[in-house]
């Protein structure tokens, strides 16, 4: 009895100190999503553009990016391309007599981000260009006759339709995105991951701990998977 006690009491414990990385999961997980959800529209625009150069430009972004593991794409953006625009910055920066920055002034959450939106945005722009391809171009041609520009027809014709094609696909992004997300922990972002390992290291409980960690993930991603199950279902229904 008395052990039992003792081991709820380190879970607890434990669960009390890693929550306080489900902050900064949550932060770098919708950050990253968002932004890779914008740039992956752009370039799905890109993409199906009828400028060679355009094409050409998101394919080719797409295809490279797509064939890096997410790891090694955080690595490369915190230790080289973080510097870079540091450098790129002060270069810009130093004739109007601004005070230049330094490397440890990029906080390593934003190269955390800015590594999942690189990475992700080219996974999404495939979804995105999928889901536009898969309108009727009939329906576009009707509403080129009717007068409606370009920006119109995106707007009111091609989004509404392929927004149900796009969201399932994703939906399914969102939620690597958050069990990816525990990577940033390779570059000591205090996210839920990288509490459990500091957590492991100094109470020795791996069994207990990671336990926790699996369990939280567990529960973020079961949750968001049926909410976005309510969300298509309720779709599917307004359609109808």
């Amino acid at each position: 009895m008395m052990w039992q006690v003792v081991r709820d009491d380190l879970y607890l414990q434990v669960l009390t100190t890693l929550s306080k990385g489900i902050g900064i999961t949550l932060f770098v997980t919708v950050m990253g999503f968002a932004l890779a959800s914008a740039l992956g529209l752009v370039l799905a625009l890109g993409a199906l553009s009828g400028s060679l150069f355009l094409r050409q430009t998101a394919r080719f972004y797409i295809e490279i990016v797509r064939g890096i593991p997410i790891l090694v794409l955080l690595l490369y953006v915190a230790f080289v391309l973080a510097p870079a625009l540091v450098a790129t910055w002060n270069w810009a920066t130093g004739p109007f007599g601004v005070d230049p920055a330094r490397t440890r002034d990029f906080p390593l959450i934003w190269r955390a981000i800015l590594a999942l939106v690189i990475g992700y945005s080219a996974f999404i722009a495939e979804v995105f260009r999928a889901g536009l391809l898969s309108v009727d171009p009939g329906q576009i041609e009707a509403a080129h006759a009717l007068g409606l520009n370009r920006r119109q027809r995106f707007r009111h014709i091609v989004f509404p339709q392929a927004i149900r094609t796009i969201l399932p696909p994703l939906g399914n992004d969102f939620i690597a995105m958050i069990k990816d997300s525990s990577l940033v922990s390779v570059l000591g972002v205090l996210d839920i991951t990288q509490l459990g390992k500091v957590t492991a290291a100094g109470n020795f409980r791996y069994f207990e701990t990671y336990n926790v960690v699996a369990l939280l993930y567990l529960i973020m991603t079961v949750t968001l998977s049926l909410m976005l199950r309510r969300f298509e279902a309720r779709l599917r229904r307004s359609v109808r």
